[in-house]
């Protein structure tokens, strides 16, 4: 059976963006925060060592990298683990869980519009991977995240 590669390569395409956007079996990070209470930002569970603004930073800028790593041709990985990170004892505003959520949501969408860039191929390795890694395997990443 032939393999229609325009159709496939518009299907992977579709189905990475709809994974990037809502995370199919995770919730998707707008959604768990849409309505979460700045008074509980700064608040950890019990045996867990972050904060819920912590766990949001990390996303951000765990993305963040990734998008860069795909991206920049100047890209330098970021010290582990302050680069991906904040500070465990670190507290953060109102602003600053606004301004994460804010920069995680302009970052996802550079990410979205690298994938659906019909001219980028996904599968060959990022320049700044040594060899290594695919613009997909990074998306799939940022997705994990």
């Amino acid at each position: 059976m032939a393999v229609n590669q325009a159709g496939a390569d518009k299907e992977i395409r579709s189905q990475l963006v709809s994974t990037l956007e809502s995370g199919h079996n995770h919730m998707a990070l707008a959604e768990a925060t849409k309505a979460f209470p700045a008074s509980a930002i700064n608040s950890r569970l019990p045996r867990v060592p972050y904060s819920f603004w912590h766990l949001v930073e990390h996303i951000r800028l765990s993305q963040k990298d990734m998008l860069d790593y795909m991206t920049s041709t100047s890209y330098e990985e970021p010290p582990f683990p302050q680069g991906y990170w904040p500070g465990k004892s670190t507290r953060a505003t109102s602003a600053q869980w606004r301004q994460s959520l804010e920069q995680f949501h302009t970052d996802l969408a550079a990410v979205i519009e690298l994938v659906r860039d019909p001219t980028r191929d996904l599968f060959v390795t990022v320049p700044n991977s040594a060899g290594k890694h695919t613009f997909f395997r990074c998306c799939l990443v940022i997705a994990d995240h």
